[in-house]
């Protein structure tokens, strides 16, 4: 209302900023967020709470007094508990120098980005994307360019063009971002395909931003996908995401980290406190726990969770004549192409008012001229079996009424 009394051109505040909406996901949510009678797939999350062992550590952390200012980077036996779990995950020595922890995963990618984005770079996304990063790709004042996955219908898989993601980048880019396991298609970038990628960019400058949320969210039986942590330099211009969120149910929390080159250690602290003060201290001996034997076993437990979601949402595309996927290969996703469909906001509202299911739609992801991601929403199938059920059911009466 302000700004409707002030001509745009006289605030000081900068057009990125003023330009800023939000995006399709958090609209379509605002229409029935929290009533009781909607089953909401829309969020990536499960639905179940964060376990027990994690709560309690960091309740005991507040009764031991664990209350002050620590560390910027993280605790030491957090960021030791961090090198151990990449160790075993992707038997990867990753130094405690590379390690910090700022607080929330998109606090790290804002990090990142702060690393290398001046005005007038960009930074090319692979697409499509959880439209919070090229948000923040824009909020840190870089121009935001797409490459899309192509979708293999004949091997039911999406695939990557090296030739196309190269040709994407131009003298200003300064960085690619790559989801893998990706949000919202479940595509894994091959180890064949992250090196490619590592030899266009070291001649160039350019940076690797890498979310590996989902990285131990996989279906063909390894410990972890394929990382940039496996086959970078130390000192390679690699930043790789990571966060408590999903493997753990932490989403609440607020809590991941950051592995990047070694010789910017102390720049990152001072990024840190400059951002955030360091991650919430008594959070992070919750983190702490979750790293343990403990946490292993949670993990393996919402695999298997997320295994059920993804076979209930297999035989649900299978029995179905307008809907059809590209099996997820990690992630806790469906990407469903509904045949027909054009304007993927305008349904994902209707579901909500008439059929009482919440999703995302698919061109939250991309960019308005990506016009095939339309045909897209997103469920998260990491669900209470039933639930999910219900869900699709009622997703399917809304497209055969579409």
């Amino acid at each position: 209302m302000f700004m409707d009394a002030i001509p745009r051109r006289l605030s000081p505040v900068r057009p990125a900023i003023l330009d800023l909406e939000p995006n399709g996901i958090a609209k379509v949510a605002m229409l029935a967020l929290g009533e009781p009678d909607l089953l909401p797939l829309w969020f990536g999350e499960t639905d179940l709470k964060t376990p027990d062992f994690i709560c309690n550590a960091a309740k005991k952390a507040l009764d031991d007094g664990f209350t002050f200012y620590t560390h910027p980077r993280g605790i030491a036996p957090l960021r030791e508990a961090i090198r151990d779990f990449h160790r075993r995950t992707l038997n990867a020595e990753i130094s405690l120098d590379r390690i910090t922890v700022p607080g929330a995963a998109m606090l790290a990618v804002i990090e990142a980005l702060q690393c290398v984005i001046e005005a007038g770079d960009n930074v090319v996304c692979v697409s499509p994307v959880w439209p919070n990063i090229f948000q923040a790709a824009q909020i840190t004042g870089a121009d935001v360019k797409f490459c899309r996955l192509q979708e293999d219908w004949t091997a039911l898989r999406w695939r990557l063009d090296l030739d196309k993601l190269f040709d994407t980048c131009d003298a200003r880019t300064k960085a690619i971002f790559i989801a893998s396991p990706g949000n919202p298609t479940g595509w894994i970038m091959s180890p064949e395909e992250q090196r490619a990628a590592l030899e266009f960019c070291r001649p160039r400058g350019i940076a690797i931003i890498s979310d590996e949320v989902y990285g131990t969210l996989v279906y063909d039986g390894a410990p972890h996908a394929p990382s940039f942590l496996q086959v970078a330099e130390p000192d390679d211009a690699v930043f790789v995401v990571n966060s408590f969120s999903k493997p753990w149910a932490m989403t609440g929390w607020r809590i991941g980290w950051l592995a990047h080159p070694a010789y910017i250690a102390e720049q990152m602290s001072v990024l840190a406190m400059s951002n955030n003060t360091g991650a919430t201290t008594f959070a992070q001996w919750g983190a702490v726990a979750a790293l343990s034997s403990q946490g292993d076993a949670f993990r393996s437990f919402l695999l298997e969770r997320c295994r059920e979601g993804y076979e209930i949402t297999r035989r649900f595309v299978d029995s179905q004549n307008r809907i059809r996927w590209m099996p997820p290969q990690g992630a806790f996703y469906g990407f469903l192409h509904v045949d027909g469909m054009r304007d993927s906001f305008g349904f994902a509202c209707d579901l909500v008012r008439n059929a009482r299911v919440g999703v995302a739609p698919g061109s939250a992801f991309a960019p308005p001229e990506d016009t095939a991601s339309d045909s897209y929403i997103r469920i998260c199938f990491a669900q209470n079996p039933e639930r999910l059920q219900t869900g699709l059911e009622r997703l399917s009466a809304a497209v055969a009424a579409l």
